[in-house]
């Protein structure tokens, strides 16, 4: 549990501070989960009596699109090593209607956190697995013969230490890299498939049959198939399975379904798009039974899933929206209970937008700087023009529709679309970008008052 002691040493500040060197501004919210995500390592430290008693403080954020809603969710996954998911409230409809049962986002968190634990574990395991790797492409190279084989006791001792000798120069080779290019034929495992599982795997009906797919995974037998390759690309399938031999299963899935229930993370977008009154018809006759069908996932149930059962009572749900048009009111009351903490994410600033372009470890300036010198080209941005762009982009969100830091991405590929272009035969150049030059290049946007054919 090495990730949750991670957590629990880690202060509201410390975890406001991490976020920040993503999320421009947004102080308040950031200030929300760290609090929530503390209440969480706490709940894990007071008495047996009254843990079972402490929920989650689940959150609902109200904002505009691209002001960070997602990525303070996304980040706070990575940063706690948390099991994480999004999902999209309205990809999910009433029982009784097609469409996705909202218990599949459970079901898709235990798989999340199964695929988490278990890369953690092949970490551990990660030498042993080369080394046997290593064992099998060394028998495949240099095969002991019937005849001359080792532990043999009609060799003698001199075929013996011939032997040995010769398989110490193969294994130095193949430690060295020399092999890398040499073919060679190995057995490899090809999993449960074919029609049956080709035809479930497409379908979307997951969620019909909880034990269905594991139960014909029993009953098929594995196969395996010879495969021709490269040493190198074989020994990173033979190290996969390997891998896969020495983990255990069982521990993985323990571990993983208690992250889930103490740790787990379900970020539910687009929450207002279920909210608003009761349609009689149309494409909104299940708003209120998806509420209402989502509301017993968040109050706490236990929810079957192929690894085992789920208990829900603290996941900690972070919901979103935009609410244009309707409000958090507009939610049934019992769902608006269970989300007591409430946080207005402000639309960005000029200051916000100039943050983004140049300080998180992903900014966009950054990104095209990388990119351009992997054609040999420098590209600098002096503060005029970073602040000319910051400029258009608020221009812009506040005179049609505000898109938040998404404005800064197509603004950033319609300045340096040309640039991209040719950059292949501008090796050895350096570029600078200031103010003159980004009005040079939007010029024909700021010239047009409806923007909405060159923006989206």
């Amino acid at each position: 549990m090495a990730k949750m002691q991670k957590l629990e040493g880690m202060t509201p500040t410390q975890v406001v501070d991490a976020l920040g060197r993503y999320i421009m501004g947004q102080e308040d919210a950031r200030k929300a989960v760290a609090v929530a995500v503390r209440n969480r390592a706490r709940r894990r430290m007071v008495p047996d009596e009254i843990r079972d008693e402490i929920a989650p403080k689940n959150i609902i954020m109200i904002g505009p699109t691209g002001v960070g809603k997602t990525e303070i969710a996304r980040r706070l996954s990575a940063l706690t090593g948390a099991p994480f998911i999004k999902v999209e409230a309205t990809k999910y409809t009433e029982v009784g209607y097609v469409g996705r049962d909202v218990e599949s986002m459970i079901r898709d968190l235990a798989t999340t956190a199964i695929t988490l634990v278990k890369r953690e574990h092949q970490k551990e395991v990660q030498l042993k697995a080369a080394k046997a790797a290593e064992d099998i492409l060394l028998d495949i190279l240099f095969p002991v013969s019937v005849s001359g084989g080792r532990g043999s006791s009609e060799n003698s001792d001199e075929q013996e230490r011939v032997f040995n000798t010769t398989r110490e120069k193969m294994q130095k080779k193949l430690q060295n890299g020399e092999l890398e290019e040499k073919t060679v034929e190995i057995e490899v495992e090809s999993g449960n498939s074919g029609p049956v599982f080709d035809v479930l795997a497409s379908s979307g009906l997951e969620g019909m049959d909880i034990n269905f797919q594991e139960m014909l995974s029993n009953i098929m037998p594995q196969r395996t198939r010879s495969r021709k390759m490269r040493v190198e690309e074989a020994r990173r399938v033979l190290m996969q399975q390997e891998m896969e031999k020495l983990i255990d299963m069982e521990r993985v899935t323990e571990e993983a379904l208690h992250r889930v229930e103490e740790m787990g993370i379900v970020f539910i977008d687009e929450i207002d798009k279920i909210a608003g009154r009761e349609s009689r018809q149309g494409p909104d006759v299940s708003r209120e039974g998806v509420q209402r069908d989502i509301l017993p996932i968040i109050e706490g149930c236990t929810v079957k899933t192929r690894y085992g059962p789920v208990k829900t009572d603290h996941i900690l749900f972070i919901a979103a929206g935009a609410f244009y048009v309707n409000q958090p009111a507009d939610l049934i009351p019992e769902l608006q209970g269970r989300f007591p903490i409430r946080v207005q994410l402000s639309p960005l600033s000029h200051a916000d937008f100039k943050r983004i372009l140049t300080r998180p470890r992903n900014a966009l300036i950054k990104q095209y700087q990388a990119l351009m010198l992997t054609e040999g080209v420098e590209l600098k941005f002096d503060n005029s023009g970073i602040d000319e762009i910051a400029r258009i982009a608020e221009d812009y969100n506040n005179r049609t529709e505000n898109i938040g830091a998404r404005r800064l991405h197509t603004l950033m590929e319609r300045l340096l679309e040309d640039l991209s272009f040719r950059a292949p035969e501008m090796q050895g150049e350096t570029l600078l970008i200031n103010r003159a030059y980004v009005k040079e290049k939007l010029s024909g946007l700021l010239e047009h008052r409806d923007v909405s054919s060159y923006i989206l």
